[in-house]
């Protein structure tokens, strides 16, 4: 990215670092959304430059905190000055409004407990009455808004309202391309705390292409805040009409809308309105939305069409985990309908062994407890969980995975691609998975693997758990693990990243001087195997892989 401030001191890079690094992604915005502005942002962009500095870094600062109502006296910062001299400007382009009038919502939001008691004389002596009772006691007598001279007639204090916080939040909309990440990207970037990989990013990388997906973006955000405050059957079924009705061009957003019907079904599941439940998942292409009707058919009493339809999900299934699920669901509607029970095909069995250990004087997790009781010279055992396979299939696939594709990258701040979740996420990069697969074939994986550890170490990316994986941890992997088995875990990571990054084994244990590996899942007492997690057993034992499910029972002696 450009650097829109011409050749800055190293002071005032220093003081006022947040203003530099909005200025640079104002400019990263102008670069690459020229032809898709509004009036106001074409003015917020032309008039901003234009600001004296204490203007400009002021509104940044704001824009940095909680809103949109400020009280000066809580934006001093020295490299700033008098907030009411730096407020003036804005006011003027109507940016901020220094007189606003509030409300007892509003002024509680600003004040601290012992705050209002001066403000509210009359309640002074209750000091033991908690924040949120007593705004409760005083609304019907502070119906309406007024200025804060009114509200707090004997304080000097000034409380702003920042009047372009929308605007803004539709910039940082257009340049994330979502609206969980905030200006400090910069500031983590910046002094290196926080490192991404450098994708090429061409004008056209950019997350919306015309003004028709910003309004979806904003309209799925919508929905999606007001979806948990209603709850009346006639606002729902509005709510499902509208999301069904926006237009997401864009393959990411359109996901996004798919999320939120999925949402919006569950949310009428547990209204249990089964009716709109089912008209909420009908048109929904969300993972696990068939799944989702079976369930309320069958709470609904429809047996025979939740029986169909689990029939089609086992037949033709969307995923491990939906014909999973259907083929549980089955004997059960057989029941129900009165048919006769059909035999079940059982996966491979997986090896279990009970393990008594004493009971531990201090509460520590079931997994390292284990860990350490098998450990032993020449076998060393690791608490993995779902870090170690990931890693290494992302330190094998980093390029596959970073691959500057259209519509995965939008800026320089992204841990993942954007389409990492999507059905469509492995096709579109088949041919470079396959040429980094195509390493575990001769050997030339760990080359791979361990450059990828050294070159990339520390920056962000969505499978590998830096924190983790040590040097050692890696070398006993890679003297361990049969490459043939890797390539299997990675295909199987590529069918369904979203559902298969979870659920591997809690431990593992290398044999270096062997070369050879188990994995075990730990379940403490009363503990149970969650689907996820019987999905791999049953695929790393199908394919001879060492992996057993370790119970442990306790006795009552006490460890030392």
């Amino acid at each position: 990215m450009s650097d829109s401030t011409s050749t800055p001191l190293p002071d005032f890079q220093r003081h006022f670092y947040y203003l530099v690094n909005f200025e640079r992604a104002l400019q990263w915005l102008a670069d690459r959304y020229d032809d898709l502005w509004v009036q106001d942002e074409r003015v917020f962009l032309r008039e901003f430059p234009a600001l004296p500095l204490a203007s400009r870094a002021l509104l940044v600062r704001m824009l940095m905190r909680v809103g949109p109502y400020f009280r000066a006296s809580r934006l001093v910062y020295d490299e700033i000055g008098c907030p009411c001299e730096a407020l003036a400007p804005l006011s003027a382009l109507g940016w901020a409004d220094p007189d606003p009038a509030i409300t007892l919502d509003e002024i509680f939001s600003l004040h601290t407990r012992p705050e209002l008691a001066k403000i509210f004389p009359p309640v002074r002596g209750a000091a033991s009455t908690r924040k949120a009772e007593l705004q409760e006691s005083l609304l019907a007598a502070y119906p309406g808004a007024q200025v804060y001279r009114q509200w707090h007639p004997g304080s000097h204090d000034v409380v702003i309202r920042l009047n372009v916080s929308s605007l803004c939040e539709r910039l940082r909309l257009m340049f994330f391309g979502n609206l969980r990440q905030s200006w400090a990207e910069f500031v983590l970037a910046d002094l290196g705390i926080v490192r991404y990989e450098r994708v090429v990013l061409e004008r056209s990388s950019r997350a919306f292409q015309s003004r028709t997906d910003i309004d979806s973006f904003l309209a799925v955000r919508a929905y999606r805040d007001l979806l948990d405050t209603i709850d009346d059957l006639p606002s729902i079924e509005a709510m499902i009409s509208n999301i069904e009705a926006l237009t997401c061009e864009r393959a990411w957003l359109e996901q996004r809308r798919q999320k939120l019907l999925y949402r919006l079904g569950q949310h009428c599941e547990r209204l249990c309105y089964w009716e709109a439940a089912l008209s909420a998942y009908r048109t929904c292409a969300f993972p696990g939305a068939r799944h989702r009707r079976m369930r309320v058919m069958e709470r609904a009493g429809l047996y025979s069409d939740a029986y169909s339809l689990a029939r089609d999900a086992c037949n033709d299934p969307g995923s491990e985990e939906e014909a999973q699920r259907a083929a549980r669901m089955l004997p059960r509607l057989r029941r129900k309908l009165g048919l006769p029970t059909e035999p079940v095909s059982r996966p491979r069995a997986v090896e279990r062994l009970e393990v008594v250990l004493p009971m531990p004087a201090k509460v520590a997790p079931v997994e390292m407890i284990v860990r350490d009781a098998l450990s032993e010279p020449g076998a060393s055992v690791h608490y993995v969980e779902n870090t170690l396979i990931n890693s290494l299939f992302g330190l094998l696939c980093w390029d596959a995975i970073f691959t500057p594709l259209a519509g995965a990258f939008f800026h320089p701040f992204q841990r993942a691609p954007a389409d990492l979740h999507s059905p469509g996420f492995h096709a579109a990069r088949r041919d470079e998975f396959e040429r980094c697969l195509a390493l575990l074939d001769d050997g030339r994986h760990k080359h791979a693997i361990r450059s990828a550890f050294v070159a990339k170490a520390g920056v962000q990316s969505p499978f590998v758990h830096w924190a983790v994986l040590s040097g050692d941890l890696l070398e006993q992997a890679l003297a361990c693990l049969p490459a043939a088995h890797m390539k299997l875990w990675f295909r199987r990571l590529l069918q369904d990243i979203a559902a298969n990054r979870s659920g591997f084994p809690d431990l593992i244990r290398f044999w270096p001087e062997h070369g050879r590996y188990e994995m075990i899942e730990v379940k403490g007492p009363g503990d149970r195997l969650q689907d996820n997690q019987t999905r791999w057993l049953a695929y790393c034992a199908a394919h001879d892989m060492p992996v057993r499910v370790v119970h442990v029972r306790w006795t009552t002696a006490e460890f030392g």
